[in-house]
């Protein structure tokens, strides 16, 4: 439990992002890489002929981490300015180098630079948890590829499926929540270092006019930050459509997990499947025998806010005025961080989830059996008309005996009868073993078994082949 009792704390902290997720967006991530960017740079003007000396940079790299925060938050009341004051802050730590700090740059050389690392390395984390769900459940597919059970549509009992084939729906959709985030984290650039407006003016006046060193410049900065290449251009920021770029990938994971929690929380239900359970787990205060789906149910609640999360970086890109505003600002602190945090703590769960999934082959069965007659109807039909029957007739006749057989069902609460009133009447000529034959589960799902071998072959093992080093996480619910 957190110490902190008497205010606010986030619940994405103290109950659900993992600590290597608050880590990214925590002040020390941020505030030591506004420190690397300012190495970077100061290395940079140096390789071109600025007046800044390896000493300084030298200086700069050995105060990287030991930020003085107490500083840093009176400096910024005194001149309102964050970046201002870290830069002060640094010149204090740094006295050698004070002079030469964010030579030439402004207030987002730091800033949207800083934000653009952070998604990076919080897109790779999220990716690594979304490879190990997608592990876990392709396992479970092919474990259960050739299971019968009931498929719906209309949530309503349709034809048969497999386990293992529905399974490959879910994991299908984080297939493509996948494929749309390597898009979005092979095309992430840095800012760079575009100035005021992003004319790159007083790179021009340091340069005295010499553009090639200013691409240089930008070159140098984003090779030390591990990036290929900067935005080509920009107004002072980068273009806040990013930040919603990002989160729609975010978005779309949220909306593939409520999608899998949603069918497992009416699965167990029905009691044919189950998410994991401690053995002291409380279903209910007030009803001993209940197993509440509590893990999908937070899966859902999350993504239901990571997915409304979307619009606020949306909003905030439609409404950027020219070169930029400040509106973005708060805003994006929260939104941004939260997104991830929120996906966060959603995948972990599912990493959970998806390594335990209980299976009770013996309900699935008998709700299949249920629903199986009416299935076969047309099956049994058919075979009647092969040893001579009428078609019409006997259509006519089946149809009669499944309205009775449902209303036995739906009405008086007995067992489905429309084998026995089949059996019983001479004009389909079936005998009982014929008829044990034709109401054979798996004679009803199609190329399911074959569909979830082709698409594991051929779309998931080669993702999950070329990540193997990443597979194999973990993750204990401890609430």
């Amino acid at each position: 439990m957190s110490t902190n009792t008497n205010s606010y704390e986030s619940p994405f902290c103290t109950r659900y992002a993992s600590e290597e997720m608050q880590y990214i967006f925590s002040a020390d991530k941020k505030f030591t890489t506004w420190r690397k960017l300012w190495v970077a740079l100061a290395r940079a003007e140096m390789k071109l002929g600025l007046p800044v000396t390896e000493a300084q940079v030298r200086q700069l790299e050995e105060h990287i981490s030991d930020i003085d925060y107490e500083t840093a938050e009176e400096r910024e009341r005194i001149c309102r300015h964050d970046v201002m004051a870290h830069v002060y802050t640094y010149g204090q730590a740094c006295p050698d180098a004070a002079g030469i700090i964010h030579l030439g740059a402004t207030s987002c050389y730091v800033g949207d630079n800083t934000d653009m690392i952070i998604m990076r390395d919080a897109l790779l984390v999220i990716r690594r948890k979304l490879l190990n769900v997608m592990n876990n459940l392709a396992k479970f597919a092919d474990e259960y590829k050739a299971m019968p059970c009931l498929a719906y549509t209309h949530l309503q009992p349709a034809q048969l499926t497999t386990v293992g084939k529905r399974a490959t729906l879910w994991l299908n959709e984080l297939l493509m929540d996948l494929n749309d985030l390597e898009y979005r984290l092979k095309g992430l650039k840095l800012l760079g270092s575009k100035g005021t407006t992003g004319t790159q003016a007083s790179f021009m006046e340091l340069f005295e006019g010499d553009t090639g060193k200013i691409r240089e410049l930008e070159r140098l900065i984003a090779e030390e930050m591990g990036f290929d290449s900067v935005v080509p251009v920009s107004g002072q920021t980068y273009s806040r459509k990013t930040d919603s770029q990002v989160l729609n990938v975010l978005g779309g994971i949220a909306q593939s997990c409520s999608k899998f929690s949603n069918d497992m929380r009416i699965l167990q239900s029905f009691k044919e499947m189950e998410e994991p359970r401690e053995k002291k787990q409380i279903g209910s205060s007030a009803m001993a025998y209940k197993r509440n789906p509590m893990r999908c149910e937070r899966i859902t609640s999350l993504a239901r806010y990571v997915m409304i999360d979307t619009l606020n970086p949306a909003f905030t890109a439609g409404t950027q005025w020219f070169e930029r505003t400040l509106d973005d600002s708060a805003n994006k602190r929260i939104s941004v961080a939260e997104a991830f945090l929120g996906t966060d703590a959603i995948l972990n769960i599912m990493m959970n989830v998806t390594n335990g999934i209980v299976v009770y082959p013996e309900i699935i069965r008998r709700r299949v059996m249920a629903e199986l007659p009416f299935m076969a109807s047309e099956n049994i039909m058919m075979d009647a008309v092969k040893k001579g029957g009428n078609r019409q007739e006997l259509h006519d006749r089946i149809m009669d005996y499944s309205m009775a057989a449902g209303e036995q069902v739906k009405v008086y609460g007995k067992d489905n009868d429309l084998c026995e009133r089949i059996l019983n009447d001479p004009i389909f000529m079936i005998t009982r073993e014929e008829l044990d034959a034709v109401l054979r589960p798996e004679s009803y799902t199609g190329r399911s078994s074959q569909q979830v071998e082709e698409f594991l072959a051929e779309y998931i093992a080669p993702v999950l082949d070329e990540n193997k080093e990443l597979l194999g996480e973990k993750f204990e619910m401890k609430n």
